[in-house]
């Protein structure tokens, strides 16, 4: 497993070169986000599977993923793809910090990544390596200002690629803070827990209102939201795996076999073997 480097345990905030991260990670590709927000500065062609869904992102772009998120790298062929990897603790100092945090850039409705281009090669290396290594060696407080500005920088780069409609979805803060918390929660634990009972308990608020609030953000109900988290799962597996109908329905925290057919077939219309 890997072991994030003291400077991300101790700041809340690192950047450092892709291969080198790999390096760390005895040269295992396999990587999960855990509680960090990540953005990768892709300066060459880089591939990877996001939750087992492949990218392949081109030169010139940002990635930014969530939290709680299973990463595969592929094969690069230089070292200029960069990783920022940050907390929420070190990131929200204000109310404007938050709800960039919970917005579409991170919790892309439609995707487990974002991507928006960026224009200037040598400007963003000289921003996100030379600038960021002088404030490092320089004081640790202007560092870590430095590093707060650096992530805002991106972010508002990347607003303007969301459509202007998308944005206005994220007006209210509050829905947005606790429905986005319940999905980092739902990626980290779908597998046992399917009660909203206990995600409501998590975030420390009634299920009436969990309910309430993904109803009002997705127009869905949090019960809905964890069987469609269980279905695509599983239609994951099934099409990404040679894991049979048996394993997967363990795998996904379903004790009987018998049972989690009949829970796909009332959800999805078909029984898991007609969707093999």
């Amino acid at each position: 497993m890997y072991t994030i480097t003291d400077q991300l345990k101790d700041m809340g905030f690192s950047i450092n070169p892709l291969d080198y991260i790999i390096k760390r990670n005895n040269n295992h590709r396999q990587f999960n986000t855990s509680d960090y927000f990540c953005i990768f500065i892709v300066l060459q062609d880089l591939d990877l599977h996001v939750e087992n869904v492949f990218h392949s992102i081109k030169a010139g772009n940002i990635v930014f993923i969530g939290p709680q998120k299973n990463i595969v790298f592929g094969k690069s062929k230089g070292p200029e793809i960069y990783i920022i990897a940050f907390s929420s603790c070190f990131y929200e100092r204000s109310t404007k910090d938050s709800l960039f945090l919970n917005s579409q850039l991170f919790f892309n409705y439609s995707s487990d990544i974002f991507v928006a281009p960026f224009l200037n090669k040598v400007e963003m290396k000289v921003i996100f390596m030379e600038r960021m290594k002088s404030f490092q060696e320089k004081d640790e407080s202007l560092y870590v200002a430095a590093a707060h500005n650096a992530i805002e920088r991106l972010m508002l780069d990347a607003f303007l690629h969301i459509p202007s409609e998308e944005i206005k979805k994220d007006y209210n803060f509050e829905y947005l803070y606790y429905v986005n918390k319940f999905k980092v929660i739902l990626q980290r634990d779908y597998k046992k827990a399917k009660k909203v009972s206990y995600y409501a308990n998590e975030l420390n608020i009634t299920s009436r209102k969990l309910t309430e609030m993904t109803e009002y953000i997705f127009g869905k109900t949090a019960k809905q939201l964890i069987i469609e988290k269980l279905i695509a799962e599983f239609e994951k597996a099934i099409n990404f795996s040679n894991r049979t109908i048996s394993e997967i329905s363990y795998e996904l925290g379903f004790s009987d076999e018998g049972n989690f057919s009949n829970f796909i077939k009332k959800h999805a219309g078909k029984y898991p073997s007609e969707m093999k």
